[in-house]
């Protein structure tokens, strides 16, 4: 088999990971709406700066956290400014860059879906798996997110 020849078994896992990715993300997107009325992209960029000290991050590193495009973040962090929850804030050390800041309304809301997240995530997918899986599907995570030399 050459390296550019996907088996049958492999191609079942990758659909398989893709399947589950999108299901667990469905299943948090509709517990994050119908509680909160937050989508769980929002819900993504309100946790990395609620984690980012002083909750503020350069939109470069925010895009890169959240996985969308710089022009993806730009148009979901207007929302969030129009929401109240976030604000931009020039950076003193480079005239180009832009951070984005959480406001105390983005705070308090990150805090108030938290736990709904949280018991997501639970329901969703943690609840599934026991500590043994745990620890494989770490040690399978680490593997693909590993940097390649």
């Amino acid at each position: 088999m050459t390296s550019s020849t996907i088996s049958a078994t492999e191609l079942t896992v990758w659909r398989g990971m893709l399947r589950a990715q999108a299901q667990i993300s469905r299943r948090l997107q509709a517990d994050l709406l119908a509680h909160h009325d937050l989508a769980l992209g929002s819900y993504d960029v309100l946790m990395h700066l609620g984690e980012a000290p002083g909750g503020r991050l350069r939109m470069n590193d925010l895009a890169d956290r959240v996985l969308l495009s710089r022009s993806g973040l730009t148009r979901l962090v207007d929302r969030l400014e129009r929401e109240g929850l976030v604000v931009r804030q020039s950076c003193p050390s480079d005239a180009r860059g832009l951070y984005a800041v959480l406001t105390s309304a983005g705070r308090a809301r990150l805090a108030e879906a938290a736990p709904t997240y949280r018991q997501g995530v639970r329901d969703h997918m943690l609840s599934r798996l026991d500590e043994p899986d745990l620890r494989t599907f770490q040690l399978i995570l680490d593997k693909l997110t590993a940097e390649q030399v």
